[in-house]
């Protein structure tokens, strides 16, 4: 049997402090084989108001298997008296199937509502104000409104950096840590918003290659053409738990695994879900979400990567350097160092755009080819983490990676990591299958390449059928600076099918994800 390891929040509930016993009534379960989006059951309406319940408010479910807490919504049409309808998360949890028993008890308030309004009086919160929110989170006792007010509250009022750091300990304290037993374990983060960018691919093997454990975890897509599990999975299984993380890494000193398939800092997830579609990213909780994921890896040096430009998810200069001072100070008070590097994020990376196209590229560069600009931002990557690490001077960073890649000892670390992660470690550029429907896109002028915008190339790729369809996307065959001459192509769109191409065709029209600007000559007499 496996060891155990880390800590998951469990939600052991108390009667004798969570429930008033002489409120509780029971009801037949109706299942609907639908998601609600959270814990969700619906009463009769008459019959909860006789019961003291009204729509939002708390209640333990328990049937002869289990119990959990769930928020309450009434109908007087969908539910009888003596019904209760489950939506499938919390029949599945509960273990109800049409007809079964389902107590319902009373709760109190959570103490977390009078913490989250203090906090949008814009009081501090202590630890354990923090830790009893992120507790009553995993427990499911908190609304999603209640949720989206603390969000808020943290855009508007910020955090103090003993906030965060309680913030980023609770956080980890929800989900499992991994244990390799070796130091020192290296990783690395970008903020985001460049398209292609899959530096995580080369950079990992190289730090592995240099004898450094890199336990890499990485995200799928929300809004871009590819997350870096995207592209890895499609050379290899990316879904781990966490013993088969453990022996993987401590086999190849690496893995590039999707860090959803892994109970680590859980309740970074239940947050991410709040804040996605008020489209908040406040400061103190982006601080807290990235640095709880390299704490449960036990990650030690750090190299966090903030692309900044026209198009990036920050634009300002200022802006970067204060963030990478958070990143700093947080991370010492956490026991790990961090080194921030503000690199150009104003254009694409690689030249594909999607995740067949964007592994090829990261091939390519492995093999001693590839994009220059990932081939370099890679190496610039990797060089100041082997320099943070100590495996190689000061200054001597970069070049220690370039001769790992020129060298081929990153290609082989790489193809084993791949191997061990179920996949073919033989593998060349060539054989990674691209999307056979394709439309060229053609410049309409002479001129010389301005801008490639990252989001309009994203949101093209995407139109494609990027990333679910794996091999379709975009190819860029240009870059900024080129020379141009009307009917040069810019780049390609590649589609599973001649429907998809067309839809991402028509998403063109009105976008000019490629800017030109005319050449102006001029002569001296």
């Amino acid at each position: 049997m496996a060891k155990k390891e880390g800590s998951i929040a469990q939600s052991k509930l108390s009667p004798k402090d969570e429930v008033w016993k002489y409120k509780k009534y029971l009801c037949k379960a109706r299942c609907f084989d639908i998601t609600a989006g959270g814990k969700i059951a619906v009463l009769n309406e008459t019959e909860a108001h006789e019961n003291d319940l009204y729509t939002s408010h708390r209640v333990i479910l328990r049937t002869p298997k289990a119990q959990t807490v769930a928020i309450i919504d009434l109908s007087s049409d969908i539910v009888q008296r003596g019904e209760i309808v489950l939506f499938s998360e919390v029949a599945e949890e509960l273990g109800a199937t049409e007809g079964t028993p389902v107590e319902i008890l009373h709760m109190q308030r959570p103490a977390s509502i009078e913490f989250i309004k203090k906090k949008m009086d814009g009081r501090t919160l202590s630890k354990h104000e923090i830790d009893t929110i992120m507790r009553e989170l995993m427990e499911n006792r908190l609304s999603e409104a209640e949720l989206a007010s603390f969000i808020t509250s943290i855009y508007i009022r910020g955090m103090s950096d003993d906030e965060i750091v309680a913030l980023t300990e609770s956080v980890v304290a929800t989900g499992q840590t991994l244990q390799l037993g070796r130091h020192p374990i290296c990783d690395k983060h970008c903020i985001g918003g460049v398209a292609g960018n899959r530096t995580t691919m080369v950079i990992v093997p190289i730090v592995a290659a240099a004898g450094l454990y890199i336990p890499k975890t990485s995200s799928r897509s929300i809004t871009s053409a590819a997350g870096t599990a995207d592209t890895m999975e499609v050379l290899a299984d990316v879904s781990f738990n966490i013993s088969e993380m453990r022996e993987i890494v401590q086999k190849s000193k690496g893995c590039i695994v999707w860090g959803g398939a892994l109970r680590l800092a859980s309740a970074d997830d239940k947050l991410i879900k709040i804040r996605n579609p008020l489209s908040l990213d406040p400061k103190g909780v982006l601080l807290a979400s990235i640095l709880a994921k390299k704490k449960s890896v036990g990650a030690e040096n750090i190299i966090i990567d903030i692309p900044i430009g026209r198009g990036a998810k920050i634009q300002d200069q200022r802006e970067a350097g204060e963030l990478a001072r958070d990143f700093i100070n947080i991370g010492k008070r956490l026991g790990m160092k961090i080194e921030v590097l503000i690199t150009d994020g104003s254009e694409p990376v690689g030249r594909g755009i999607g995740p067949a196209l964007e592994c090829h590229d990261v091939l390519s560069v492995l093999s001693g080819g590839g994009p220059p600009d990932l081939r370099d931002k890679s190496c610039q990557l990797a060089g100041a983490l082997l320099e943070l690490s100590g495996k190689v001077k000061k200054g001597s960073g970069f070049q220690a990676a370039e001769k790992l890649l020129s060298s081929g000892k990153a290609l082989l670390k790489f193809r084993e990591i791949v191997e061990l992660q179920g996949g073919n470690r033989n593998l060349k550029p060539d054989d990674i299958p691209v999307a056979p429907h394709k439309h060229t896109v053609y410049a309409t002028e002479n001129g010389r390449i301005f801008h490639i915008d990252n989001k309009m190339i994203s949101k093209i790729a995407r139109a494609a059928g990027a990333p679910n369809d794996k091999a379709a996307g975009v190819l860029l065959l240009c870059e900024r600076g080129d020379r141009i001459n009307k009917g040069d192509p810019l780049f390609e769109i590649h589609a599973v099918s001649e429907s998809k191409l067309d839809f991402a065709i028509k998403a063109l029209e009105g976008w000019s994800p490629v800017e030109l600007r005319k050449v102006v000559l001029s002569s001296i007499n």
